[in-house]
């Protein structure tokens, strides 16, 4: 059985770890408030930001859909890793060794693994693999046909070394032998793509062919993109891809994202090329935003990714994606499917033709970087792109054809999003059609009064599936059932013997002002414990909030040690101990509680909130719990019998209470 990975490295890995770091990989973030950070959602489509980080809490949470979690989780959830991988995953980043509690090493560790994960180990084999592709390019007499192929499109051996172009020798086994000396084994070479298997052993997937590495956003080499160069290779297709595998999924990764990403986020422009070669010379010619889809159609897995770096957000100053096509038939058929997919952005999307047909890489080999760099500033709004494709075939000299591309037409128009805009393009649409702008105009009108689709998108226009939210009931339900600090792999509904789930926890009803009220306490609780007293918390009983998943929260705050523990602790760790302590239900809300900002301005000088709003805070909850006490001992004492000795113990009870409450009313004076 594979060892636990110890606790105290786990807590180590997340108090070492910068969730914002990890989170910026995947997210462009702005500030959210004094000490918290947001942006899109990776977990969800929305086109206002609700996805929140507290670096200093070391949590996240997304208050449209409900996720949250820590560090561990987050980067569990966006690479699809399991609990043990992600730890691994973050401590080879930190350059930590972990240990594991039954001293036999790492999940499914085998000898010569290294004590690393599955996802680890195929990572590090196609680091190697793009090495040995790298130097097979530039240094072996074999390599030069490659040499010579990258030449002829317009590239140096120097430009070829910045993308780590490649080259996979002929021989059918040389980089198996390869990474076989590394120490991987045949099932790892095979499981990455890197192998095949055959009926006389393995062989190498990429044979006598140019490769590029294609990295996923974090810079981890992941797949290769290989290019026919030899007339004699057996396989016609001219390029050939990694297939899928556990690290490689060709619709959620973008050659040249590594390199993009960070002037994608401080431009807030894309630009979607088709090739590898128009990636290189885009990025060679000054558009270091240039990207390009890996053997696949630009696909809604794309648009969210670049939707999280540009900031694709309604209210903001619109971002630019720029799309370059083919002037070919096959061109503009791919122009028409992203145009399909346009109403997913918040901002409007280009399209970029050069007059000639030519790629960016046929145009940076005519006449330099300069053309290039043209042909991207003179990008067209992909609607007038769409408009003039529809209308393209229908001969505008005859008054039948005229009406037939007005009706062709019409729908696109009545898909544009900004009604300002539409009657301009109503307008110049007209021209271009040779038709009355009143005409047109009213069949525009009539296709937006035309039945919708599914997608809520005029009929015949296609576009995005509705978005829902992330999961059923209150965004604390659930979460997997832990076990030393590890989530199990295994579900509970595949065990027929496992104890019935709690009900779900009623939302607390903000609306309520004491409810808003002990929400800011939890809140002040888990984020900034030194501003409490930890005598003045515990004198708080977890029946004296009025909203029971608040009850639930405040009892995991007061098992994991209370506040007196707090002022021990890291607020990382302290958020993650009351997370542990807290029953299950609730341990989504504890997430939450712990990123969402406090309405009060955080005091510049401590960075914390003002004593006095948090004196308001504890009191007002004090203050009703204790009329809720003394509400029911009056009902008590109404219904007892005169004289009773319950009627004496219910008229010392209020007495008490009585005492109490003038303590504390003349303590908010």
């Amino acid at each position: 059985m594979a060892g636990l990975i110890r606790p105290e490295d786990v807590q180590a890995v997340k108090e070492r770890t910068s969730i914002e770091d990890v989170v910026r990989e995947h997210v462009t973030l702005r500030t959210g408030g004094t000490g918290s950070l947001k942006g899109l959602c990776p977990f969800h489509d929305e086109k206002t930001p609700s996805f929140n980080i507290r670096p200093a809490v070391g949590a996240w949470h997304c208050f449209g859909c409900g996720e949250g979690g820590d560090v561990i989780s987050f980067v569990m959830k966006i690479d699809h890793l399991t609990f043990a991988e992600a730890v691994e995953r973050l401590a080879g980043k930190l350059g930590m060794e972990l240990r594991y509690a039954e001293g036999t090493g790492g999940p499914g560790r085998r000898d010569g693994e290294g004590g690393l994960g599955r996802r680890a180990r195929l990572v590090e084999a196609h680091r190697a693999a793009a090495e040995f592709y790298a130097t097979a390019f530039a240094e072996s007499a074999e390599g030069q046909q490659a040499r010579d192929f990258i030449s002829a499109k317009g590239f140096s051996t120097d430009d070829a070394a910045v993308f780590q172009v490649g080259y996979a020798p002929q021989a059918g086994e040389a980089l198996t032998r390869h990474l076989r000396t590394k120490g991987f084994t045949d099932d790892e070479l095979v499981t990455g793509g890197l192998s095949g298997r055959g009926s006389r052993g393995l062989y190498d997937r990429f044979r006598g062919r140019v490769l590029w590495p294609i990295r996923d956003i974090t810079g981890d080499t992941v797949g290769f993109g290989a290019r026919r160069i030899f007339d004699e290779d057996r396989i016609q297709a001219k390029y050939l891809n990694t297939s899928e595998t556990p690290i490689y999924r060709k619709t959620s990764v973008l050659y040249g994202l590594d390199l993009a990403k960070k002037p994608m986020a401080e431009q807030r422009r894309a630009v979607v090329v088709e090739g590898y070669t128009d990636v290189m010379a885009c990025h060679l010619s000054g558009v270091d935003t240039a990207v390009a889809t890996c053997g696949t159609a630009f696909g809604v897995d794309h648009i969210k990714m670049l939707r999280r770096i540009l900031r694709d957000e309604s209210g903001l100053s619109p971002a630019r994606v720029i799309f370059t096509f083919d002037g070919d038939a096959a061109g503009q058929k791919a122009a028409m499917r992203a145009f399909a997919e346009d109403q997913r952005w918040a901002s409007q999307s280009f399209v970029a033709v050069a007059p000639a047909g030519q790629d960016p890489n046929d145009l940076r080999l005519a006449g330099g970087d300069a053309p290039v760099r043209e042909l991207i500033e003179g990008a067209v709004p992909l609607f007038e792109f769409a408009v003039r494709s529809t209308i393209a075939p229908y001969d505008l000299d005859r008054a039948e054809e005229r009406v037939s591309a007005m009706r062709a037409a019409a729908p696109i128009l009545a898909g544009i999003r900004d009604p300002a805009l539409r009657p301009e393009y109503v307008r110049t649409v007209a021209g271009w059609l040779g038709m009355p702008v009143e005409r047109v105009g009213s069949e525009v009108a009539r296709a937006g009064r035309a039945p919708r689709g599914r997608n809520g998108q005029p009929a015949g226009r296609p576009g995005p599936a509705p978005v829902g939210r992330g999961q059923e009931g209150p965004p604390w339900q659930g979460g997997p059932p832990q076990q030393g600090g590890q989530p199990q792999e295994t579900s509970a509904r595949s065990h027929p013997d496992t104890p019935p789930q709690p009900p779900p926890l009623p939302v607390p009803d903000l609306r309520d002002p004491l409810v808003a009220a002990e929400r800011q306490l939890l809140q002040v609780v888990l984020q900034f414990p030194s501003s409490l007293s930890a005598e003045a918390l515990s004198q708080l009983p977890p029946d004296a909030l009025r909203a029971p998943a608040h009850q639930v929260v405040l009892a995991g705050v007061q098992a994991a040690g209370g506040l007196a523990a707090a002022q021990t602790m890291s607020s990382q760790g302290w958020a993650a101990t009351v997370l542990t302590a807290t029953r299950q239900e609730a341990q989504g809300l504890v997430n939450e509680l712990a990123v969402a900002a406090l309405p009060e301005r955080l005091d510049p000088g401590t960075g914390r909130p003002p004593q006095r709003y948090v004196n308001s805070l504890i009191t007002r909850v004090q203050e009703a719990g204790l009329e809720r006490r003394i509400s029911d001992a009056m009902s008590g004492l109404q219904r007892a019998e005169p004289g009773s000795a319950e009627g004496r113990v219910l008229n010392e009870q209020l007495s008490v209470l009585f005492r109490e409450r003038a303590r504390l009313r003349a303590g908010m004076e």
